[in-house]
């Protein structure tokens, strides 16, 4: 198992990605970071950059502005990486449906490994997700060393 993917099993660094939501997402994603609900008891923190990120955490409806940038942004994070949709818009586009300047769900852009819905979701529901992904990618390991 490579120091990378074992860092990443205890202490997984997230990078907010906002593409163009009504910011109420990420609202609930910095209040994960506040005392009450302290995400950093289970290592994750926030990290200034993306090439220091293993878990790119997306909100909002993709804009077609945006859309370009966003797969720069995956290409330049390190791998093995793991993408996180928050809330209805970054799943399938929310109120912005209809929207002509929204044309695809993040899961058609780039590689999404796990959704978690809401509107917005709550703190709890986050790190239920995060740790979720964590979980998923430990018993992968462990299935794959056992092969």
């Amino acid at each position: 198992m490579s120091v990378r993917v074992q860092a990443l099993l205890k202490s997984p660094w997230i990078f907010h990605l906002s593409t163009g939501s009504c910011n109420n997402c990420d609202i609930e994603i910095l209040d994960c970071l506040t005392p009450r609900f302290d995400v950093e008891r289970f290592g994750m923190l926030l990290a200034g950059s993306i090439r220091h990120a293993d878990v790119l955490v997306v909100t909002g409806s993709a804009s077609r502005k945006c859309i370009p940038r966003m797969k720069q942004i995956y290409e330049q994070m390190p791998k093995p990486c793991f993408v996180v949709a928050i809330g209805e818009c970054a799943l399938s586009r929310g109120m912005f449906i209809q929207s002509y300047n929204c044309p695809l769900p993040i899961d058609k852009i780039i590689p999404v490994d796990v959704y978690i819905p809401g509107c917005p979701p709550k703190p709890e529901a986050i790190i239920a997700g995060i740790m979720k992904l964590v979980k998923k990618t430990e018993e992968g390991l462990k299935n794959k060393q056992a092969v």
